[in-house]
Formats: C-alpha cells, sequence, structure tokens
C-alpha cells in the first residue's frame, strides 16, 4: 500500500472530497498536525504523496507562528527529492515561498463558490476536468509563479491560481479539495472572517447545495487524472 502524509493546519480542513477517493487509489492516509508536531522529527521522504492543506494564516508569518519555519525546510526537503507533492490554498503557498516566489496580501479576499480559467497548459492537465464548474475561495492572500514552474489557471480576482513543476509538484490556490457536504465547518470555522468580510452564511450554504455533485465528480476526474501522470 502506498503512503500519504497530509499536512494539516486546521482539523476541518482536511483532505476533504479527495481522501476516499486517494483511498481508492491504494494510499494510507495521514495526518500531521504540524503546529504541534516536532517538524524536524519527521522524515519528509518516507510518503509516496505528500499533501500540504490550507489554513488561515499567511506564508510569510513566520515571525507570529514559528512552525513555519520547520515546515517550509521539510517543503523545501521534499521539493529536492523530486517526489510527488500536492500544495492546497497555504499549502501551494507555502510552495510558491519554498520554490523562492513573493507570497502577499491581495487587494480584497476571495471567499466563496467560483469559477477558474485555466490556462493552455491547465486545459492539458489533470484540472482539465474542472471545465465551468465552481470550486470553493477562501484566501486573502496570492503567490507569484515560481521560476520554472508553469501557471495553470486564474480568477477575475487572483492571477495566479494555480502552477505545476514538471509532473510530480502542483499547487492549487482554491480549494477542490472541499466537500460541500461540510461546509457548515467551514462557515464556523471561519465565522469571524466572514462577518468582517459582510458575507452571509446562508449564501454560501446554497452555493455548496448547488455544486456539490458537480464537485465530487471533478475531484474525482482530477485526482485519478493527477496521480496516475505521477513519475
Amino acid at each position: 500500500m502506498k503512503t500519504l502524509l497530509a499536512l494539516r493546519h486546521l482539523y476541518f480542513e482536511d483532505l476533504g472530497n479527495l481522501e476516499p477517493m486517494l483511498v481508492q487509489l491504494g494510499y494510507h492516509v495521514h495526518y500531521l498536525d504540524v503546529c504541534t508536531t516536532e517538524l524536524t522529527d519527521i522524515d519528509p521522504q518516507r510518503a509516496d504523496l505528500v499533501v500540504v492543506l490550507g489554513g488561515p494564516i499567511g506564508a510569510y508569518e513566520e515571525a507570529s507562528y514559528p512552525f513555519l519555519v520547520q515546515e517550509l525546510e521539510l517543503i523545501r526537503s521534499r521539493l529536492k527529492s523530486g517526489k510527488p507533492l500536492l500544495g492546497i490554498c497555504l499549502g501551494a503557498q507555502l510552495i510558491a515561498r519554498a520554490l523562492g516566489a513573493e507570497v502577499y496580501p491581495m487587494a480584497s479576499k476571495e471567499i466563496g463558490f467560483n469559477k477558474v480559467s485555466l490556462t493552455g497548459a491547465g486545459q492539458a492537465s489533470a484540472l482539465a476536468s474542472l471545465g465551468d464548474v465552481p470550486v470553493l475561495h477562501w484566501h486573502g492572500d496570492q503567490f507569484d509563479i515560481p521560476p520554472g514552474a508553469t501557471r495553470l489557471a486564474e480568477s477575475d480576482l487572483c492571477t495566479n491560481q494555480a502552477f505545476s513543476v514538471g509532473s510530480n509538484v502542483l499547487a492549487l490556490q482554491f480549494h477542490l479539495e472541499a466537500d460541500p457536504g461540510r461546509i457548515e465547518q467551514w462557515l464556523v470555522g471561519h465565522a469571524a472572517e466572514l462577518a468582517a468580510q459582510g458575507i452571509q452564511p446562508d449564501a454560501m450554504r446554497q452555493e455548496a447545495l448547488k455544486v456539490s455533485s458537480q464537485l465530487e465528480q471533478v475531484c474525482q476526474s482530477f485526482i485519478q487524472g493527477w496521480v496516475r501522470q505521477l513519475v
């Protein structure tokens, strides 16, 4: 059985819809709560796949959250190995930083279900299954595309929504993994942020309900396609 190490920052921001699909593909999933784990004790090369998940802090806030220093080193080590690595939201931003790109605040936050537009390279990638299906966005920061990486997607509010490095490294700013059926966890966990942005929770509930079945199909097509081409 293949092993998957998921670096988690918040309990409910997990692998979501991707987890049962990855299990079907033969992965044994192990979560590592990076906020409370001594990361220097972790060998980032042992797992067949590493996934760095999201969280409500900045990838550049190591002065406030010192564990980020160790997490960035772990990601750099994984990148040097060339082994498969997937980053989502904060995870994507940390990969961008580890590759030498800047991460910084946007003019306004992007929260809600909206479409992304794929570049030519994105349309030729595992993300092609996205089509016009809205995905969950929940971020106030953005990354530049690292040197040598390929830009895959954009949205109206955020120019860089995804990039890849070779076949084995993929970074997604949006939450393709988020299970719309568990949106209540997000609404409660980020209640203060929603209130500050003037976003009504019920509006997001209704959006989640509309896209639930489509997103599950998109997730399945995406993860099957991406895992199939891993080296």
